[in-house]
């Protein structure tokens, strides 16, 4: 009788593994070039492979490619995935095709960017975003004093749709460094004279060298560079010293946190960014996937917020009073890419 319970049990304990084994997950992301997303695949992957879960991995061919992401998102329906993470390179024009793998049964979780409405996904693991952009601005003001009010800011976003991520950096650093930024969704609505203008990046290192070169023509004694993320703070820096500007006469600000973006904060090249935590993000989504696989559990929101909100912290190495900081040092110990 012993021997047959044994038995027994080996034999659930080998059915419950194969159950596990059996469950399919799927990562979406917008590029598989930006690291932010490299390492969100890493933290994914990672998590997959600890918990028994087999992960599909897709990605558009740029940020914007929303044909491809669509082609996965359906893919992932008809290979029977419990669940998708997804950062949606447009948060509007994915949601008929999310609501769609919704209403075939899988969990949807938006990462990093949320869905327009918020409630298009089960859930979103992001920074909060206008955070991440309110302390950029916060810090560059302080760090201008009364030289604030003289500012020539140029800021370099995302692309023309206007996602959600992009709004909300921008809208919170323009509020973190004291301008109207009137409707929250709209890019480019502000009327404040010290904004040179708006230009678009696609978050890659030459469309910021780029918009940064366009918005030079305009004016070029800008002082103050606003980017989506640190790719585009880079090129961003490119075209600032190829128009003879230094590091000493010009404050760049930016999003991402990954380690060749903190090593130009190290650098000097980038004044300060804000650091987000994308491993942290997708490892979460995977164990969601796995939770609402097991017994149908769907993950909460932090308190308070609409997201589950995965952290943000200030990365410079010239803090200033009234705004909360790591240095350089800090943030290469928790970076990524």
């Amino acid at each position: 009788m012993k021997r047959l319970l044994a038995t027994s049990a080996l034999v659930l304990a080998g059915t419950a593994t194969m159950a596990m084994a059996e469950t399919k997950a799927c990562l979406i992301t917008k590029t598989d070039t930006n690291p932010f997303f490299v390492k969100m695949k890493e933290g994914a992957t990672a998590k997959a492979e600890e918990m028994g879960i087999e992960l599909m991995t897709f990605a558009g061919k740029i940020d914007g490619d929303v044909e491809s992401q669509v082609a996965a998102v359906e893919s992932c329906i008809a290979a029977g995935a419990k669940g998708i993470l997804i950062t949606p390179t447009d948060s509007r024009a994915l949601a008929p095709v999310v609501t769609e793998a919704r209403e075939n049964g899988l969990l949807v979780i938006a990462l990093d960017t949320p869905f327009e409405p918020a409630d298009v996904a089960d859930a979103t693991f992001a920074t909060d975003n206008f955070r991440a952009g309110e302390l950029i601005g916060m810090w560059a003001r302080r760090k201008l004093g009364d030289d604030a009010a003289n500012a020539r800011i140029a800021l370099l976003d995302l692309n023309a749709s206007e996602v959600s991520v992009d709004y909300l950096r921008d809208g919170g650093f323009l509020q973190g460094f004291g301008i109207d930024i009137k409707d929250p969704t709209d890019i480019g609505d502000e009327d404040d004279p010290r904004i040179v203008g708006h230009d678009v990046t696609n978050g890659n290192e030459e469309g910021g060298r780029k918009a940064m070169e366009n918005l030079l023509q305009i004016d070029p004694n800008i002082n103050v560079v606003y980017t989506i993320n640190e790719p585009a703070a880079a090129g961003a820096w490119e075209a600032l010293k190829a128009a003879g500007r230094s590091a000493d006469d010009v404050i760049i600000v930016s999003v991402d946190g990954g380690c060749p973006g903190v090593r130009n904060v190290a650098e000097g090249i980038i004044d300060a960014t804000a650091q987000q935590y994308p491993l942290r993000m997708a490892a979460l989504g995977v164990e969601a996937i796995a939770k609402w696989a097991e017994d149908g559990s769907k993950p909460a929101p932090t308190p308070g917020k609409d997201f589950f909100d995965t952290g943000v912290a200030l990365v410079t190495d010239q803090p200033v009073d009234g705004v909360e900081s790591i240095d350089s040092a800090k943030g290469l110990e928790l970076c990524w890419g």
